[in-house]
């Protein structure tokens, strides 16, 4: 994020100067107030760059295995270009590495699944989808493993035929 705000600050410093360096070219005919417009376009003109950029680079940037299964758009009033072209502001990603199965229940996958947000911390969680029944559970400490593999304690969530995440834990 610093990184982002020094590249900001010095897109509008290149700015003001092109506007200046055009200034004097052009004998100084043109009007002063064109400096800071040029500052303040360069600056904006910085910021959604990265903001468009944002996810192609972080997907790009995942390990080998990862692949991504969801993305979120986001749209919002104060920005209102993005009601022409939205941009993605987090996605998920499942490690295809990580998916686990058990001889004694073939339906069920466990794997982890990673959940990426622009200005938000990386965040894993390891995931349990049943092929079978089209449903899925986040594996925390109140879950238990019988003997036999089945899993006890596990707050499923039904989910649609083509969920996404489901649909790529299952092919792998």
């Amino acid at each position: 994020m610093f990184l982002e705000l020094v590249a900001t600050f010095i897109a509008g410093i290149a700015g003001a100067g092109l506007m200046l360096l055009l200034s004097r070219v052009t004998g100084n005919r043109l009007p002063r107030w064109l400096v800071p417009v040029a500052a303040g376009g360069a600056m904006l003109t910085a910021t959604i760059a990265s903001e468009y950029g944002w996810y192609g680079r972080t997907a790009e940037a995942m390990p080998d295995g990862f692949e991504v299964v969801q993305t979120v758009e986001n749209k919002a009033l104060y920005r209102p270009w993005t009601y022409v072209a939205p941009y993605t502001e987090r996605f998920v990603a499942l490690d295809t590495t990580s998916v686990q199965t058990n001889a004694a229940l073939p339906e069920q996958r466990l794997a982890n699944v990673y959940f990426y947000g622009r200005w938000a911390p990386l965040n894993r969680l390891i995931v349990l989808g049943d092929c079978a029944q089209n449903r899925r559970a986040a594996i925390t400490d109140t879950i238990d493993f019988s003997t036999t593999g089945a899993i006890e304690g596990a707050e499923w969530v039904t989910v649609p035929a083509d969920d996404p995440l489901l649909t790529a834990l299952c092919e792998t």
